[in-house]
């Protein structure tokens, strides 16, 4: 990101007035370095990523205890995900204006806030969508993937690839390692109880966030780490926010975009909305412990993070589209497999499942990336927060139909069935994008 040049002075006798000296950096009251930085920003990640999960825990007691349909519960959890999509883009553009400081702890005060009205002053379903979908969904989407591409790229020069690899592992724990602890919460002390205590989590990351958090080196007199000279911190973007949507306008109208975003839709379809959605009622339904249906999932988050790091070897040496058409064919056949594999108690063959499906679960993403840039060059960030977007869309779309499908024939396999058969078109789809030279 370059700082804007200055105009040209006038000519004349005179020499030019020199520009008045930056202020001096401020001396930080806690000893700071990019690693600490970076262990600040996983705290937020980890606290925020927390509250994308728990939605799948509250459809049970919500049911239940106020007597809501299944279907108007997965509006709640749909509107979380379209949103969490839809900030994703701009988050980047919002801390290039007002620094990461600033809009990291306003999201975890966003995040606090929607647990704190769900579990204390909701009374309708669509307040369940307002507080849960709407101010839970802004938090969670400022604190995602843009996020940490922001902290690598201002504090990192080199380990970048290792910085991303724990940011992004810090979301796994996040998502998925407190769910058994969640779900006992839930189980022993209600929803509301499991509720506060997340917006408890956020309300004590925020000062802790704001007290370690700054949005550049220069900022403390410091230098990236691993860059042999000092870098100034760059002038605030403004306009970024339009240049974000100018770049979807011009990816909108090329065939590989619309080809990336249809996958990832899918993807989001068979992760986020059917899997941490419904799996835990569905294997609740066959008579499982919802603690145990917790303790599968966070099993699957523990098994993304090999995946991931294999997809991305993988990706630098195999054909990406390929290998999306691999992942998709074998979560489609995994998802098909799922009701035959429910059962009261975990058996090995769910195991099995939850290896496997927990291994393809994030591998789409190295693959995805890397057609980003292979296809739209500089774009390829801002062009792979549209498509993310789409993820959460898809992720959306079947988080609320997969609910009302409950409703109307009382049982999941349909639903299980009908995801398998969007990956397999996901897979179809990957095979038909055209090639691109390796980025």
């Amino acid at each position: 990101m370059s700082t804007p040049s200055s105009t040209s002075p006038r000519t004349s006798s005179t020499s030019p007035r020199k520009p008045p000296p930056a202020p001096a950096p401020s001396r930080p009251r806690l000893p700071l370095t990019p690693w600490t930085i970076a262990a600040t920003a996983a705290l937020a990640i980890v606290t925020a990523g927390t509250f994308t999960t728990l939605a799948g825990l509250l459809v049970g007691p919500l049911h239940s205890e106020l007597g809501w349909s299944r279907g108007a519960i997965g509006v709640g959890g749909a509107v979380n995900m379209v949103v969490y999509g839809a900030t994703a883009p701009f988050a980047a553009a919002l801390m290039d204006r007002f620094g990461m400081r600033y809009v990291t702890t306003g999201a975890l005060g966003l995040v606090g806030a929607g647990a704190v009205l769900t579990a204390t002053a909701m009374t309708a379903a669509w307040q369940f969508a307002l507080y849960w979908g709407v101010l839970v969904g802004l938090g969670t989407g400022a604190t995602a993937m843009a996020f940490a591409a922001s902290v690598t790229e201002r504090w990192f020069v080199a380990r970048r690839g290792l910085v991303t690899g724990l940011l992004t592992a810090a979301s796994v724990v996040g998502q998925f390692v407190f769910l058994p602890v969640l779900s006992e919460v839930v189980g022993r002390h209600g929803w509301r109880a499991a509720a506060l205590a997340l917006a408890g989590a956020a309300a004590l990351a925020a000062p802790l966030v704001w007290l370690t958090l700054r949005d550049h080196p220069a900022d403390i007199g410091q230098r990236p780490h691993g860059s042999a000279e000092f870098v100034p911190r760059p002038a605030p973007v403004r306009g970024a926010a339009g240049r974000t949507v100018r770049v979807l306008l011009r990816a909108a109208r090329t065939g590989p975009f619309w080809l990336l975003a249809g996958t990832f839709a899918i993807c989001g379809a068979s992760t986020n909305g059917v899997m941490w959605t419904h799996f835990a009622p569905a294997a609740h339904d066959h008579g499982m412990p919802m603690t145990a249906a917790a303790s599968l999932l966070a099993l699957i988050g523990i098994f993304n993070v090999a995946g991931t790091v294999a997809s991305g070897w993988l990706t630098d040496r195999r054909d990406a589209r390929r290998l999306l058409a691999a992942y998709f064919a074998v979560r489609g056949l995994a998802l098909l497999a799922l009701p035959l594999l429910l059962t009261a108690t975990v058996q090995p063959p769910l195991v099995a499942f939850v290896v496997v499906f927990g291994l393809l679960d994030v591998a789409t993403v190295p693959p995805t990336i890397a057609l980003c840039r292979a296809y739209f060059g500089p774009d390829a960030a801002v062009v792979f927060g549209w498509v993310n977007s789409a993820h959460q869309v898809g992720a959306g779309a079947v988080a609320f139909l997969g609910g009302a499908a409950r409703d109307a024939f009382g049982s999941y396999d349909l639903v299980w069935v009908g995801t398998a058969a969007l990956c397999a078109t996901a897979a179809l789809l990957s095979l038909a994008s055209p090639r691109a030279g390796r980025p």
